[in-house]
């Protein structure tokens, strides 16, 4: 049932996209969308909660991202340069840990309280004691439950101080600022629910209380969610008066729904169903680089996988451009480096491609013959597409693999265990810095099974790092930007080299569209949906 009270206007909206909805997939008539709200079709069963504090989905995010704004943050209509937030300016003194931060004033929450220093203080401290999966991005720097109430201050109205434990680049830093968990959050309103000690928590894991472009007043988990333009937001109101998003997770509803009118926006269509749209003159598809990048990774626990010569065999058994160019096509693209296109030091070498006979030749090296092994992969169709075509190609090497297929949370729990023997999977930042996956893909502190890193994929895959994780630690000290991007090109070459992990492609999305709606960005390689910046014509 909705878990936010509705205004009956806003209920008579959300209730005639419903029904458009609803009307399209039984093949009724026709309901066009309202001229002053935005409605999107799209898979949103991922969102465990709305707290900024918890949310590390991808759904979740994206409203999230329209309902807070952080100290810091990303121009939709350029997704690269930092732009003033909440914060209009701040700086770093010479000490290199001490940074300064001017909260703009005459800024409101949806509340109408006004957003103040502290607000943006305590938001950060109820993040970090809270302790939920995303608080690494702000504990990384040194913030513990017992120290951030000293480190993180209020030093007046609308002056925030932030000290940190080491002197890192800067850009770091203020990269980490823009994630969802960095949501600065009305502290009166979240404590006036609060409940034992939660910091308003269980509230907030089903409502929300930003200062951002959209407040959240519908919500039904798995369902939909309606959010209402906030009038009063510091950037000016944005041009549509409400967002409906509904959970259609398939994919020839949404095309049909797309077609049909009865949604503005289609997120999650299939190639063949962009394919069969491309001459409706209704509609448009826009691509979209994203984040996320797709791989293959060998157990190192796993003693014929440990073989210099089998990994390097492996990077050759990927037909990278026959399934781009075939069941992946205008989905994925084909990438190689653990860093998407689009992040600080990407780049975009491609030292490997399809070549069996040189594969055979590796394994006969390492002296591996009649290797069997299981590809672990998540019960997802495009997934399950790239594992049968790997399958294909591995057994032209005399590789014969079984497929070990499950629901997502079977795969990773066996992943996390480091029990699999080569998983296939996706991975998605969590800031928009190269560290973050730097952090997970080349460094490896700890390797025994004891350490239980299981955040760390080098260490999932029982691979110590040896060639990378010195330099990868330094270049998140480093200062001065052109330097480090280079040494973040020069980790990635490091990691093609030696590393167990296969990167194979990049994921693009592809949003279809009415041809009067502009203005959506899904936010590109490094960051969540706008939908402030929405127009309809």
């Amino acid at each position: 049932m909705p878990i936010a009270t509705l205004r009956r206007p806003l209920a008579a909206v959300a209730v005639t996209a419903a029904a458009a909805l609803g009307l399209a997939t039984l093949g009724l008539a026709r309901a066009e969308t309202p001229t002053d709200t935005l409605v999107i079709a799209d898979k949103i069963d991922d969102i465990v909660s709305l707290d900024p504090a918890e949310s590390f989905e991808f759904s979740g995010n994206d409203l999230l991202n329209n309902a807070y704004d952080t100290l810091v943050e990303l121009d939709p209509t350029d997704l690269g340069p930092l732009v003033p937030g909440l914060a209009e300016s701040w700086s770093v003194a010479e000490d290199g840990v001490t940074y300064t931060f001017r909260i703009r004033e005459g800024v409101t929450f949806h509340s109408g309280n006004p957003v103040t220093a502290e607000d943006a203080a305590w938001s950060l401290h109820r993040a970090v004691k809270l302790d939920k999966t995303p608080s690494f991005i702000l504990t990384q720097f040194g913030f513990t439950p017992d120290n951030v109430d000293q480190m993180i201050r209020a030093t007046g109205p609308h002056e925030l101080t932030i000290v940190t434990d080491r002197s890192y680049a800067p850009t770091f830093f203020y990269n980490c600022l823009t994630a969802v968990v960095a949501s600065v959050v009305d502290k009166a309103e979240a404590l006036s629910h609060e409940v034992e000690g939660d910091y308003g928590y269980e509230w907030l894991k089903t409502h929300t209380a930003g200062s951002g472009a959209y407040s959240l007043r519908a919500y039904k988990p798995s369902d939909s969610y309606v959010m209402e333009a906030n009038e009063d937001f510091w950037r000016g109101a944005p041009p549509l008066k409400r967002v409906f998003v509904r959970h259609v997770p398939e994919a020839s509803t949404q095309r049909l729904l797309l077609e049909r009118g009865d949604v503005d926006i289609a997120r999650k269509l299939t190639p063949t169903d962009v394919e069969g749209i491309a001459g409706n003159e209704e509609v448009a598809v826009t691509d979209e680089v994203r984040g996320q990048i797709r791989y293959l990774s060998l157990n190192q626990k796993v003693e014929a996988l440990s073989n210099p010569k089998v990994v390097e065999a492996f990077k050759y058994l990927v037909d990278y451009d026959g399934m781009a160019g075939s069941f992946l096509k205008g989905q994925f693209m084909v990438h190689q480096a653990f860093l998407p296109k689009g992040f600080l030091g990407a780049i975009e070498d491609r030292p490997y491609g399809l070549d069996v006979e040189k594969a055979k030749e590796l394994l006969a090296e390492a002296g591996v013959e009649d290797l069997q092994v299981r590809i672990f992969v998540r019960n997802d169709q495009d997934r399950l597409e790239v594992a049968q075509a790997l399958q294909n190609t591995w057994a032209q090497a005399g590789i014969q693999a079984e497929l070990r297929v499950g629901t997502g949370a079977e795969i990773l729990t066996d992943y996390r265990a480091r029990k699999h023997d080569i998983y296939l999977g996706d991975w998605g930042p969590d800031y928009p810095d190269p560290h973050t996956n730097a952090d997970t893909f080349a460094r490896n502190p700890d390797n025994s099974d004891e350490a239980g890193l299981t955040g760390i994929l080098a260490w999932r895959n029982a691979w110590p790092a040896d060639e990378v994780e010195e330099i990868t630690d330094m270049a998140v000290l480093e200062r001065d930007g052109e330097k480090r991007a280079a040494m973040y090109g020069e980790i990635q070459r490091l990691h093609q080299t030696f590393s167990p992990f296969v990167v194979m492609f990049q994921r693009i999305e592809q949003v279809a569209s009415r041809r009067n709606v502009a203005g959506f960005s899904a936010g590109g390689s490094i960051h969540s949906a706008f939908y402030w910046n929405v127009t309809k014509e």
